[in-house]
């Protein structure tokens, strides 16, 4: 018994000894570093505000608390920004992509310039698992789903690319349920979207409810911007009477289609990435930052103030999600290829 128990000490103790000292090498690397964060959209849109609110805070969970810069990488809805964190960044775990994760969907519809492979990412995790609105103008006259259902003429609502919720939404329940749109895409992001609003250019957009909250407070609050679908699932809590656009589809394939793009529009849709190659224990490290940074205190209490809604899925979740993308039945990737051209 005593030989057992001294056994278990000496491996207990190079554990320990292991741990220590993997630990101590990830903060030699990181201290003194700058990590970049490469946001796929322009400035001031939901995917810049959520990255720089992580940035200002997840260094301290970091061995060595390195800064935390924000990149902006704007155009072809943030594929050139995942084209870079796929071939470009180096796999140091000092690059972190941050784009729209309907893009990996695109990759299994074949969508040209798309130069990655989402398997092969490493994945940190999501801060928000979003929840699809359409938001009119109330200038547009329209401020029910049954009155934009019953639009004589298309109401334009204005797009990031293929591959964002504000096409690939917009376009699937056009092919579904009818939905009289008309879509003029490519915005840089919601951003330049909400000006496209302001001016007219557009009526509406296919947009998160964590975006519209935090992006768009006053268009809300003063009743210029009207909630008249959900593009979810179920209800959201906050605007628990606005109807869910699947309740308008008329046959069982068209609710499995729509179903396939809520489910890669919510859970999957905000990821923060490594590129392919990233070490494993600086991979599992920056998970594990992340997932402390949502429990943060201050972070949490600057979301509040920004009305950013912080509901997180970890890299493991997140990278299983992206995998079961590439199993759909194939008749329904034949359907929505042709759909989401």
């Amino acid at each position: 018994m005593a030989r057992k128990i001294f056994s278990l000490l000496i491996v207990l103790g190079f554990t320990l000894a292991f741990g220590i000292g993997v630990a101590s090498s990830q903060e030699q690397f990181y201290k003194g570093k700058n990590i970049r964060i490469i946001v796929g959209f322009s400035a001031g849109g939901g995917y810049d505000t959520y990255a720089r609110l992580i940035a200002r805070h997840i260094g301290k969970y970091i061995p060595g608390n390195p800064t935390v810069s924000v990149e902006n990488m704007a155009g072809a809805g943030s594929m050139i920004s995942a084209n870079h964190s796929y071939k470009v960044a180096q796999p140091d775990g000092l690059t972190v992509g941050h784009f729209i994760g309907g893009l990996f969907l695109q990759q299994l519809l074949g969508k040209p310039g798309i130069e990655f492979d989402a398997r092969r990412f490493e994945y940190i995790g999501v801060p928000a698992q979003d929840v699809f609105m359409l938001g009119l103008s109330k200038a547009s006259g329209i401020t029910t789903a049954e009155q934009l259902m019953a639009a004589k003429s298309p109401v334009k609502l204005g797009g990031v690319s293929t591959g964002s919720g504000t096409d690939d939404l917009p376009n699937i329940l056009k092919a579904t349920i009818g939905l009289p749109i008309q879509l003029v895409s490519g915005y840089k992001g919601t951003a330049d979207i909400r000006l496209a609003f302001h001016s007219g250019e557009v009526q509406g957009v296919s947009n998160s409810w964590q975006s519209f909250r935090a992006t768009w407070p006053k268009e809300l609050e003063s009743g210029q911007l009207v909630i008249v679908l959900q593009e979810t699932l179920k209800p959201h809590p906050e605007v628990p009477k606005v109807p869910l656009a699947i309740d308008f589809a008329k046959t069982e394939e068209a609710k499995k289609l729509i179903r396939v793009i809520l489910q890669v529009h919510g859970p999957k849709v905000r990821p923060f990435v490594l590129p392919p190659g990233t070490p494993k224990d600086r991979v599992q490290l920056l998970r594990k930052a992340f997932m402390e940074a949502m429990k943060d205190a201050e972070l949490l209490a600057e979301a509040n103030k920004a009305r950013l809604e912080i509901n997180p899925l970890d890299g493991t979740e997140l990278a299983r999600g992206v995998n079961e993308i590439f199993a759909l039945d194939a008749a329904l990737v034949a359907r929505l290829k042709d759909i989401l051209k």
